[in-house]
């Protein structure tokens, strides 16, 4: 679990909102949360969100250094090994350029819903893009994800 930054509401005058992402170890995106803050609160929302999605108990998490999310994970899941060590979660850092490089063209994100849905469907198309689905299994990567929206069109 990381959280990344985002411009939402403004050219010239920034207000900067948290996106909370949830990675499994196979590197799907599991949830994706827009906050306003980096707090208790925001970080209780989005873990009960990401474990009640994921419908498993993880064995361990893996987060960056902030005081929070320790008595957070003890609430929510005691049982659970909270890693933070240093680098332990780059493959989530990594995973946000992915996020970062598609927000970049677009023309700016006016509210913390249209932020939320934008970003919650490129965590769909980017676990299409991975295989993550049974949708388009047997497709080169490549054209995975024209075949994973043909073969959704049909079904709809």
């Amino acid at each position: 679990m990381d959280e990344t930054y985002v411009k939402v509401n403004g050219v010239w005058r920034y207000v900067w909102r948290y996106v909370y992402r949830a990675v499994d170890q196979h590197g799907q995106i599991i949830d994706v949360l827009v906050s306003a803050r980096r707090d208790a609160a925001a970080a209780r929302r989005f873990f009960h969100r990401a474990l009640t999605t994921l419908k498993v108990t993880p064995g361990e998490v893996v987060t960056d250094a902030n005081p929070v999310y320790p008595r957070v994970l003890d609430d929510l899941v005691p049982s659970a090994w909270h890693r933070i060590e240093r680098h332990a979660y780059n493959p989530i850092e990594a995973d946000h350029s992915q996020l970062k490089h598609r927000l970049r063209p677009m023309r700016g994100l006016r509210t913390d819903h249209t932020a939320q849905t934008i970003i919650a469907g490129h965590a769909f198309v980017q676990n299409l893009r991975r295989g993550h689905y049974e949708f388009a299994a047997d497709v080169p990567p490549g054209l995975r994800v024209a075949a994973a929206f043909t073969e959704l069109a049909r079904a709809i």
